[in-house]
C-alpha cells in the first residue's frame, strides 16, 4: 500500500550539535553495516530464535507486555497502583482533545539493565480508551530488553494493542497486526550509533499519523523512510481519535532484595545535567484534524519517584517543544 499525504508543518531542529539517524549521514542499524540488501517485493524481518522463545515466560506471551504499562493518572489511587507492577515512568503527556497523530526527535543511548526481566525505552505514546479493558495504545521509540532479544542492545520497537495489553498486540513483527512496507528498515534490528556521555549526540525522528481518508495509523523513521502502519480495522477507541498522547522513558524495577535497582532510564543521569549527559526528547507536535502537525500545547510531566527518575520541561525557538528526563534508578535518595 502507498502511504497517504505526509502530515503538513515538519518542524527540525536546525541545530549541528546532534546528528540524524535516518540514512543521510549515518547507515541507522548495523545490518546495513554489511551491505544487504531486501529482495524487490520483501522487507526485512529479524530473525526468532530458539533462544528467543526459550526465555519467554510462555509461549503464547512471547512478544507481549507481561506487565501492566502506565496510563496517566487522574487520581492518587492509580499513582500508588502503578508502583506495585514495578514500571516506572518520567514522560511528558498531553490529554483533553482529539489526537491524529503525534512527532518527536528522540535522543538515543545505551542504558545499563541490572536484572534480564528489566526493560529501558524511550518512546512515544498514543492512547484512547481505559485499563478497564478497552485501552487502545501504539507505541514506537528505542527500547534495551535483555529479556525479549537476548542482549543489550538499543533496538528500534513498536507496540500495540486494543484490549489494555490482555490478549491483542506485540512488539514489532511478532503477531499479525502492523503491516510493513519499507525494505530499508528492521524493527527490532539494532541502532547505531549512539549517544555518548559528554560526546556527541544522535536523535532518530519518529512520526505516528491517521490517515483522514482509510483511517490507518502509519509510522515513518527519520525524514526518508515510511516504514509501514497498523490497520484502522485493529482498534475500537483509536478507530477515530487519541485522546492522550505521551512521550518519555519507562524502566521496570524488579526490585531484588527489596532494593530498586540501578536499570537507567535514557541516558542514566537526571535533567538537571542538560545537553550532552541527560536523554531528551525534542520538537514534540501532534497531528490535528486537518493533518497539521501542531506544537503540544499545554504539556504535563509525570514521574513516580523523581529521586529515581525526573523529567523537565522547556521550549525554544531551535528545539521548540522539548524536555530532558532519566535517571540511574539505584542512589542514595532512591534506596
Amino acid at each position: 500500500m502507498e502511504p497517504p499525504m505526509l502530515p503538513e508543518g515538519l518542524r527540525h531542529k536546525t541545530t549541528t550539535e546532534e546528528e540524524k539517524i535516518d540514512g543521510s549521514m549515518f547507515k541507522p542499524q548495523l545490518w546495513h553495516y554489511v551491505e544487504q540488501k531486501c529482495p524487490p517485493g520483501t522487507i526485512p524481518i529479524r530473525r526468532t530464535t530458539e533462544n528467543d522463545l526459550l526465555r519467554a515466560e510462555k509461549i503464547n506471551r512471547y512478544g507481549k507486555k507481561n506487565q501492566r504499562p502506565f496510563y496517566p493518572p487522574q487520581t492518587a489511587l492509580i499513582h500508588s497502583s502503578l508502583n506495585e507492577n514495578g514500571h516506572q515512568h518520567a514522560i511528558t503527556y498531553v490529554e483533553g482533545d482529539k489526537y491524529y497523530g503525534a512527532k518527536a526527535e528522540i535522543n538515543v543511548w545505551a542504558p545499563s539493565i541490572e536484572m534480564p526481566n528489566e526493560f529501558s525505552l524511550s518512546q512515544l505514546w498514543l492512547l484512547a480508551g481505559s485499563f478497564e479493558g478497552d485501552l487502545n495504545s501504539i507505541e514506537a521509540g528505542w527500547q534495551v530488553s535483555p529479556d525479549l532479544y537476548g542482549d543489550n542492545n538499543t533496538r528500534l520497537f513498536t507496540y500495540w494493542t486494543s484490549d489494555a495489553y490482555q490478549a491483542t498486540g506485540c512488539y514489532n513483527l511478532l503477531c499479525s497486526g502492523f503491516v510493513q512496507i519499507s525494505d530499508q528498515i528492521a524493527l527490532g534490528a539494532t541502532i547505531s550509533p549512539l549517544s555518548g556521555y559528554g560526546g556527541r549526540q544522535f536523535d532518530i525522528d519518529i512520526l505516528i499519523w491517521k490517515d483522514p481518508r482509510a483511517g490507518n495509523w502509519w509510522m515513518s523513521f527519520g525524514q526518508n523512510c515510511v516504514l509501514g502502519y497498523w490497520p484502522a480495522a485493529l482498534f475500537t477507541n483509536l478507530a477515530e481519535a487519541a485522546t492522550m498522547v505521551e512521550w518519555g522513558g519507562e524502566v521496570v524495577n524488579s526490585e531484588p532484595g527489596s532494593r530498586h535497582t540501578s536499570t537507567q532510564m535514557g541516558s542514566g543521569h537526571f535533567p538537571s545535567e542538560g545537553f550532552g549527559r541527560a536523554s531528551y526528547f525534542s520538537n514534540l507536535q501532534i497531528v490535528d484534524a486537518s493533518n497539521n502537525l501542531q506544537p503540544p500545547g499545554n504539556l504535563n510531566t509525570f514521574s513516580e519517584n523523581a529521586a529515581c527518575y525526573d523529567v523537565e520541561n522547556g521550549y525554544n525557538s531551535e528545539w521548540g517543544y522539548y524536555f530532558y528526563y532519566g535517571g540511574p534508578g539505584y542512589n542514595d535518595r532512591c534506596p
